[in-house]
């Protein structure tokens, strides 16, 4: 079973956490999801789209991502996430945090933080190996590209992110 730390409003450890996907959390309390960026130097992006089993947003475009475990840093599961996902390791590619924000969902127990990365990183499509149970299948897509998935409703998080993709 996994577990999640349980984080206050200033993103600091409460020392308490909670079973996965078990929406507890009280109002001003949160848990931590982490989304990896990965840029090619021809400035292209990888992005995947999400199985159509998924319970939320089949079907739509997305980054690597996912909820940070108990006792791990979100550098940590960042890049645990991105290598289940495509069988890409970013953990020693030049990397940043280009920004956090976080999502409040009141009476709901399911506020959280995001930290977002971005990875500078070269491979080749080939080097892509997508976990089927999460992703349908990726492309290699300019701002541009995603920006229009984006303006059709259809890429996850873009509201929140662009600032990643520049």
């Amino acid at each position: 079973m996994e577990f999640w730390d349980i984080y206050d409003a200033d993103k600091q450890l409460t020392g308490r956490t909670m079973k996965r996907n078990d929406w507890i959390l009280k109002d001003g309390e949160y848990h931590l999801s982490v989304l990896g960026v990965i840029r090619r130097s021809d400035g292209r992006f990888l992005i995947t789209r999400r199985v159509m089993t998924k319970a939320w947003a089949p079907g739509w475009w997305e980054v690597s991502g996912g909820g940070c475990m108990a006792g791990e840093s979100s550098f940590e599961a960042v890049c645990r996430e991105v290598f289940e996902e495509t069988g890409l390791d970013v953990s020693g590619a030049p990397s940043e945090l280009v920004l956090t924000y976080h999502r409040e969902n009141p009476g709901k127990g399911d506020n959280y933080f995001v930290d977002v990365y971005r990875f500078d990183m070269d491979f080749e499509e080939s080097d892509v190996k997508i976990q089927e149970s999460e992703a349908l299948g990726f492309k290699i897509a300019t701002h541009e590209e995603i920006k229009k998935l984006a303006d059709e409703g259809i890429f996850l998080h873009y509201d929140s992110i662009k600032k990643v993709f520049e």
